[in-house]
């Protein structure tokens, strides 16, 4: 946005000058020693008389709102809300000594110090994405909100702002009644720190967060939120807090607190923001005290078929013709964190029907789906995979879902299970989904088995997607290419596009998508299991017959400006 200057015949500060004059801002007198000192300092005049003082704050911003024909505000007290903060980072703020008043529709309204800062507005522009209206306010003003917004950041996270209406939270105790936040404080007043634990689970609810992480340093507690597979870093909560803090994630979860030197593993529901949300506790004693990690798990977060996934057709279509066959199993493998719970559960409420027995064995049970049994296992008391499997193909189940493959006993039973007329999911740590056959046969499943039970075997990565308001097409470096061993022509006519950063996002990305490398089973694939043939002949084979492999899949998103080249390699650069 242009700042309008009028006035046509008369010089800027010949204006300004007439303006604060017929004010009676100054005198003549007065502004005529100004003018001069401000010359030879090579300051502009009015920023000369708003730091010297010669002018009262609130008359030099009238006056200059006249000349610039803006409107002028006065800010005292005032603070931007938290939506306009997420529009508007505070880095910026504090920068540029901007601050934004007001949002309606496309049009942000801002106050300046100094309006001629049109680097500042156009800067503001090109982030935000909206029409930037611009206003005056006194520069005390503006300071006096900026130095506000600190001492707010200062304290961590300030709970009035972030406890408001439907964001009471309720912490979900099995052996007692529910008990709302504000309960909680009215009996623990005078005690920061369920205050602050309540802030730290709601500050990751408002973002999204999949994990939270609260890290004893040295000299400090870091706090910080995985959002979009990146690890994001907020203030923390006092070095002095650090076991208090420890103890009341420990009470919730139901943990010993006087031990704290070997891991400790639990969970427990919170409501907050009008949802209900589990959270899977993982402390780990460190060097500097116990590291604690609280995963969300967010129910309504979980897509409620295989086409709310977003994935590619050609994967779609083979999940689909996976899931619909009467018998057989199917591998889901891919590291810790890509997705695989969220494709299976997805797999579980497509095929969720009142005539079909579905039951699973997990460890543990992340979501409790409606309608599907689910069965936590419990190694220490004997219940493990194997024994659960047993005891579960005795409940008459259509569909059984084994959680992970992760010993020979277990891979045994799931593949009779599917011989003998289930349909079986499991997942299975591997780098591919060729893969997953010669782990199995290292685990001493027979190749025979093996052959005539398995549908289908897909690998899966979870890559980051690009903001569309601040993404920016861009050229790839042709060594980027040659050491990533991919072919120029891939990307001939394409548009390629690179992560900029915005206040609507996290450093160029929001959200993130699947990408899956599905390997289905025929009769030339079959025959070359039971010939025993390694995993770099199974993937030749899966290729020759439509296989994706998790590099192309993740190039296409590329190509189809879903992501960067870079968050692509990322998650897939040694597929």
């Amino acid at each position: 946005m242009a700042v309008k200057q009028t006035h046509e015949g008369s010089t800027y500060e010949e204006r300004i000058k007439a303006i604060l004059l017929r004010r009676g801002a100054i005198s003549e007198e007065g502004l005529a020693h100004a003018g001069e000192e401000a010359a030879e300092t090579g300051m502009r005049l009015e920023k000369f008389l708003a730091e010297r003082q010669r002018v009262p704050p609130a008359e030099m911003a009238l006056a200059l709102a006249e000349y610039l024909q803006l409107p002028p505000l006065v800010l005292g007290h005032f603070m931007p809300g938290r939506s306009l903060q997420e529009v508007v980072p505070q880095e910026f703020m504090l920068r540029r000594k901007v601050v934004p008043v007001a949002r309606v529709d496309r049009s942000l309204t801002v106050a300046l110090a100094d309006p001629f800062d049109l680097m500042a507005i156009d800067e503001l522009a090109t982030q935000t994405g909206l029409r930037i209206v611009a206003a005056v306010a006194p520069e005390q003003d503006i300071q006096g909100v900026l130095d506000r917004l600190k001492a707010q950041s200062s304290e961590g996270l300030d709970l009035e702002e972030l406890m408001k209406e439907d964001s009471e939270v309720q912490v979900l105790e099995e052996s007692s009644e529910d008990q709302s936040l504000d309960e909680m404080l009215e009996s623990a007043e005078g005690a920061p720190v369920i205050r602050m634990v309540n802030m730290i689970l709601v500050e990751a609810l408002r973002t999204g967060a999949s994990d939270i992480h609260i890290e004893p340093m040295e000299k400090k507690v870091r706090l910080r939120y995985r959002i979009d597979g990146a690890l994001l870093e907020k203030p923390g909560p006092p070095k002095s807090l650090q076991n208090a803090v420890l103890s009341r994630v420990k009470i919730m979860s139901d943990l010993n607190i006087a031990e704290r030197r070997v891991p400790q593993d639990g969970r427990f529901n919170i409501k907050a923001l009008g949802k209900e949300v589990d959270l899977r506790v993982s402390i780990l004693p460190t060097v500097f005290g116990e590291k604690v990690v609280m995963r969300t798990l967010d129910k309504t977060s979980l897509a409620p078929s295989l086409s709310a996934l977003g994935l590619d057709p050609k994967a779609e279509e083979s999940m689909q013709y996976g899931i619909r066959q009467p018998h057989g199993i199917i591998l889901v493998t891919g590291p810790t964190g890509s997705g695989k719970t969220t494709t299976l559960y997805s797999c579980l409420q497509e095929l969720n029907k009142p005539d079909v027995n579905i039951i699973t064995c997990e460890d543990p049970v992340e979501y409790q789906l409606g309608g599907i049994n689910q069965v936590q296992v419990h190694a220490k008391v004997g219940l493990t995979f194997a024994s659960a499997l047993r005891s579960i193909l005795r409940q008459d189940p259509d569909i059984v879902l084994v959680g992970e493959i992760r010993d020979a006993e277990t891979a045994q039973i799931a593949m009779r299970a599917a011989l003998t007329g289930h349909l079986v999911l499991s997942t299975l740590h591997t780098n591919d989904a060729p893969g997953a056959v010669t782990r199995l046969v290292d685990m001493g499943v027979e190749p025979f088995m093996l052959g005539s039970s398995l549908i289908l075997s897909q690998a899966q990565r979870l890559y980051r997607r690009l903001c569309n308001a601040c993404k920016r097409p861009t050229e790839i470096e042709p060594d980027v290419l040659s050491s990533n061993h991919i072919d120029p022509a891939t990307f001939e006519g394409v548009t390629v596009y690179k992560a900029m950063g915005c206040p609507r996002c996290n450093q160029g990305y929001k959200g993130r998508g699947a990408i899956m490398e599905v390997f289905m089973i025929n009769d030339e694939i079959r025959q070359g299991i039971l010939r025993g043939a390694n995993t770099s002949e199974l993937r030749e084979m899966g290729r020759r017959h439509g296989m994706v492999t998790l590099k192309e899949a993740g190039l296409a998103r590329v190509k189809e400006g879903l992501t960067t080249l870079e968050a692509a390699l990322e998650v897939t650069g040694g597929e």
